[in-house]
């Protein structure tokens, strides 16, 4: 199975459009049969989801939002940035400009492969999250346990 892995870093042209990694388009055409990508606003970046695996994530939504108190907030935060980004021929996506604004998004990024999805982060948010991740390396030790990794 193919998955998003990896990171690179790009910059988006004047019209904000991203080139999407030869490896992660791969993915998308083999793995998902798709050229269409659903976009959105989430932490501290953007999200990028081959259609099927968003689905899966609206329904998990509708099945089991409604039963977190107060997550409705959480939803309509996410559900409002969604944005359909075709791969145009030349393997790009438009990032629409509200949603690069909201993540202070504005030329150099870090494409970031999330297994199923993938990250678009500002590159100096990206090199900021990276240098905390490492500092605090040990704050995952009882994780990585209890997955059987260490």
């Amino acid at each position: 199975m193919q998955r998003f892995r990896s990171h690179s870093e790009h910059s988006l042209d004047p019209k904000g459009r991203l080139n999407i990694p030869t490896r992660f388009r791969d993915v998308l055409r083999e793995q998902y049969n798709s050229e269409m990508l659903i976009v959105t606003h989430w932490e501290k970046s953007l999200r990028a989801y081959p259609v099927a695996e968003w689905e899966a994530l609206e329904e998990k939504l509708l099945a089991r939002g409604e039963n977190q108190p107060d997550f409705a907030r959480f939803v309509r935060y996410v559900i409002a940035g969604v944005n359909e980004c075709p791969v145009d021929k030349q393997g790009r996506i438009l990032l629409p400009p509200t949603l690069r604004a909201g993540m202070g998004i504005e030329k150099d990024v870090a494409v970031v492969g999330m297994l199923r999805h993938f990250e678009i982060w500002d590159k100096s948010a990206w090199d900021e999250e990276t240098r905390n991740t490492r500092q605090n390396f040990g704050d995952f030790r009882d994780g990585l346990a209890n997955l059987g990794i260490l």
